[in-house]
């Protein structure tokens, strides 16, 4: 599959880039592909572009907060998470999309 993500957490710096680099991670080791936009204190990082959007099969909303752009994902499967989830149990993350 693949798979587009934004994490974002209240303070934007250490739990939004963990989020992001484990679901990197787990995407890898199944199989998926993934681009990750980062929301935190340095404003939006690698921000999704619309052809990776429009490419993606899923969306992962890892968040403690508001994501800016939300509706940029209009009428894709999105699966809302918080960033403690995606860090501690990325596998089930994916695994939701699934189901």
């Amino acid at each position: 599959m693949n798979i587009v993500a934004v994490t974002a957490c209240p303070t934007g710096i250490a739990h939004t880039y963990m989020a992001a680099e484990q679901l990197q991670r787990t995407a890898k080791k199944l199989g998926h592909g993934i681009r990750v936009e980062t929301q935190g204190s340095m404003g939006v990082e690698n921000a999704l572009s619309p052809s990776d959007i429009a490419a993606a099969d899923a969306v992962i909303l890892a968040a403690d907060v508001s994501v800016s752009g939300r509706d940029r994902f209009e009428g894709k499967k999105i699966v809302e998470v918080s960033v403690g989830e995606a860090i501690k149990n990325a596998a089930a993350v994916f695994g939701q999309i699934a189901g």
